[in-house]
């Protein structure tokens, strides 16, 4: 919740940006606010995800994906999420958030995000999600459907590398309708 006035003006923002396909890549602006950061004085762990939410709202809204989802009652969610550091953004530093989308698997679409300093990746993330509506899951073939109808063209090979489908597949946990009892 404490990124929702981020949100709230990137999406405002958005309106006014060019318009982009879902395959280009998005790059947002930020500064590390006090809100971002710990006790070390650098953006928390924790708190890139919730920056990287920002770059892939203005991934979907630039290209018009945002409003199709709303139109169909579609609603974004993550199922899987990872990130590696290589260095910190540290308070009051300006970055840029990269999104784009690189492809889907049999569940999922996938992002690459990165948090960028000067032109050098600071934080990558990879991120699996996946579209919710009132009867479930939307599958794939919906989703690029509703690509398409925006005008723009899919590629043919979306596939995300075998790398990608193998963590996703190794570190999801059950179902939601299935148990998951927590044993230890």
């Amino acid at each position: 919740m404490h990124v929702i006035f981020r949100t709230l003006l990137v999406l405002l923002r958005a309106r006014r940006r060019p318009t982009m396909t879902p395959w280009e890549s998005s790059v947002v602006t930020l500064r590390a606010l006090p809100t971002d950061v710990d006790i070390a004085r650098h953006i928390n762990n924790g708190q890139y995800f919730s920056l990287f939410d920002l770059g892939r709202f203005d991934l979907m809204a630039r290209s018009g994906l945002w409003a199709q989802m709303r139109k169909r009652g579609w609603s974004p969610v993550v199922q899987s999420e990872q990130i590696t550091f290589r260095r910190s953004v540290t308070f009051m530093t300006r970055f840029q958030i990269h999104t784009r989308m690189i492809g889907f698997d049999e569940k999922c679409f996938y992002f690459e995000q990165r948090a960028v300093v000067d032109g050098e990746i600071y934080v990558r993330a990879h991120i699996a999600g996946r579209l919710l509506s009132s009867a479930g899951p939307v599958p794939n073939a919906e989703i690029l459907g509703a690509i398409r109808d925006l005008g723009h063209e899919v590629p043919e090979d979306l596939t995300v590398s075998e790398e990608l489908q193998a963590w996703r597949r190794d570190s999801a946990l059950p179902a939601a309708r299935k148990p998951a009892p927590n044993t230890w």
